[in-house]
């Protein structure tokens, strides 16, 4: 993240997604493999138990990056690998598992992009009440200095949380997302904490050499759905919970007034602390930017509430009152968002490099009678979405990187394996890897050739 050329063109994962392995080399439990393992929770039963097996077949998955001629591969460490009961002396043949992936992707010639955590949290720190305990914030800051220590000399560049928001809200809110919590002041402190935790984790990596360190937000444009009066504060409320959060937190130095209201109103804001908004707002190397879709809003008494703390008015319209086309997902389909995204970052936080680290579509992908896979539909918005960002760069947005979610279908968190996002088709029976359409147009395009 210290140099803005070459650019980077990758592709994205997370651990519990894909790995599989979940006993193996003294991993411990994570929240997910106890959320997907109670009945309801996900869809058909699924678990991340076996995934895709890519902790079998790293060497493989490799081979598959080189092919396409990804510059870089973003994936995230499993905590409860390191420290299977999310605290202590790390385990080391956790620590050698990534060391492997790691001199695997050099010497084909990939830049690692490790996130620390994407959303797999050591059960046992949840037993001792996970987000919503502030110690969890500081446990994160040791493991952090562990992985560092152990790759910091292979690894120089390093995410720290991903999407704190989902983390927060639909794991302690609205209880889709593990730990399946659905209380609304659990969710802003949880929001609160894992932005601590990022603060402290970027001090500890920057203490032990990193050169690179950042954050993943996942950012959605909020439109009104008229200009009512009603729904542009609408808007502006859900903007700042959503977004406004998180940016302003890290890149600003405070939360904006919307969400100290919520805090008043939730009566949580003791959990915030004089001296936590520096800690949160170290400098950036970079920020890593998520995004799928954008969101219409409209006043609606009543509504919201169980989705976001602080937010009881606004209601979200239905894409198909817009007339917009969607994914298999439900969520619009709409590149100019991305556009738009990057706009806003480059106008209202300047100074901060970024990077598209998560941008896909969930499909219904079938397999033709020859074994291939002619995703139409996902070549087609990763051209549209790519051409979008190519937009905001013409425009001046200091943009260093592009990772298309995801290298491989996978475990889609509560949706289990209904949904694929990959470019890279996986049989959950033999776990044939398969590029697809979409892999093949991105292998072009990352060669000039499309």
């Amino acid at each position: 993240m210290d140099a803005p050329a070459p650019f980077l063109w990758g592709a994205a994962t997370a651990a519990y997604q894909i790995e599989g392995a979940v006993r193996a080399d003294g991993r411990g439990a994570s929240i997910w493999d106890v959320f997907s393992h109670t009945p309801g929770k996900v869809a058909g039963g699924d678990t991340g138990d076996i995934a895709c097996d890519h902790y079998s077949r790293m060497g493989t998955d490799v081979e598959l990056m080189a092919w396409l001629g990804l510059s870089a591969y973003r994936f995230s460490i499993a905590w409860p690998r390191i420290q299977p009961e999310g605290r202590g002396k790390p385990n080391r043949r956790g620590l050698d598992a990534y060391r492997r992936l790691v001199e695997l992707l050099l010497g084909a010639g990939i830049a690692p992009v490790p996130t620390l955590y994407h959303w797999d949290l050591p059960q046992a720190l949840q037993e001792r009440g996970g987000w919503d305990n502030r110690d969890t914030a500081h446990r994160f800051a040791d493991y952090a200095e562990a992985v560092h220590g152990a790759l910091g000399d292979v690894i120089p560049t390093w995410f720290t949380i991903n999407e704190p928001e989902v983390a927060a809200f639909l794991g302690h809110v609205t209880g889709v997302h593990a730990p399946g919590l659905t209380d609304p002041a659990t969710g802003l402190r949880a929001a609160h904490h894992l932005l601590l935790g990022h603060g402290e984790a970027a001090q500890a990596l920057r203490a032990g050499g990193a050169r690179g360190v950042g954050i993943v937000l996942n950012l959605s444009p909020v439109e009104p759905h008229s200009d009512r009066q009603e729904d542009l504060a609408a808007a502006e409320r859900l903007d700042a919970i959503t977004n406004r959060l998180f940016l302003d937190a890290t890149l600003l130095g405070g939360y904006p007034p919307a969400v100290l209201e919520a805090f008043e109103e939730l009566q949580v804001s003791d959990a915030v602390r004089d001296t936590d908004a520096a800690t949160i707002a170290q400098p950036l190397d970079g920020l890593g930017v998520n995004y799928y879709f954008p969101r219409t809003v409209r006043h609606a008494p009543g509504e919201g509430a169980e989705r976001w703390p602080g937010v009881a008015d606004v209601q979200v319209v239905d894409p198909a009152e817009l007339g917009q086309r969607t994914t298999a997902m439900g969520w619009p389909v709409a590149p100019g968002g991305l556009t738009d995204t990057l706009l806003r970052l480059h106008r209202e936080y300047p100074h901060v490099p970024l990077f598209v680290t998560e941008n896909g579509a969930a499909y219904d992908d079938e397999v033709g009678p020859d074994g291939s896979v002619n995703d139409r539909e996902r070549r087609a918005y990763l051209q549209d979405h790519v051409a979008a960002a190519q937009d905001a760069v013409a425009q001046g947005v200091d943009l260093r990187g592009y990772f298309v979610w995801s290298l491989l279908d996978n475990f889609e968190w509560a949706e289990g394996y209904a949904k694929r996002f990959g470019i890279v088709h996986v049989d959950y029976q033999t776990l044939q890897r398969t590029p697809k359409a979409s892999a093949r147009w991105y292998r072009a395009h990352i060669a000039g050739d499309a």
